[in-house]
């Protein structure tokens, strides 16, 4: 990943692109079809609402899909938030100086694990730095599920 840009209060607003071309989409599309409407019983009439219809559709598929996008890194936050001060509750003297160095995906993978296997658990992932949290996941061996997510 890019190193992001520093952030200041001239550059902290996210524009999100990909939630602003649904929205054109969208609209050409309803205005396509409404336009379609008024012409109906010429061919142009009826391309104008077929692809009104394909593209607020299109639109609602790539807008679904956007939204769990959004729901997922905002959930990856909330575990990031919950699982480091969860560590800093468990976690011995000698590692707690290694809670902020541990990655978002590092944070997931360890989500599930008891706390009596948390220490041994984040001293191998620092150790062998792995930043899969499938294989993470994996050497849990005490789950605790987590029925809460989105």
């Amino acid at each position: 990943m890019a190193t992001p840009i520093p952030q200041n209060f001239d550059n902290h607003v996210m524009i999100p692109k990909g939630l602003i071309k649904v929205i054109l989409s969208t609209l050409v599309g309803i205005i396509c079809a409404v336009t379609g409407l008024f012409m109906v019983k010429s061919t142009t009439g009826i391309y104008l609402i077929g692809t009104g219809t394909v593209l607020v559709g299109g639109s609602a598929i790539i807008g679904l899909g956007l939204a769990r996008r959004y729901c997922t890194k905002l959930q990856d936050r909330v575990i990031r938030l919950e699982v480091r001060i969860r560590l800093e509750k468990i976690l011995p003297a000698d590692l707690q100086a290694a809670i902020p160095t541990l990655t978002i995906p590092q944070l997931i993978g360890l989500r599930f694990a008891s706390d009596a296997e948390m220490p041994d658990l984040v001293r191998k992932v620092i150790a062998e730095n792995i930043e899969d949290r499938t294989a993470i996941k994996k050497m849990v061996k005490d789950w605790q599920g987590d029925y809460d997510r989105v």
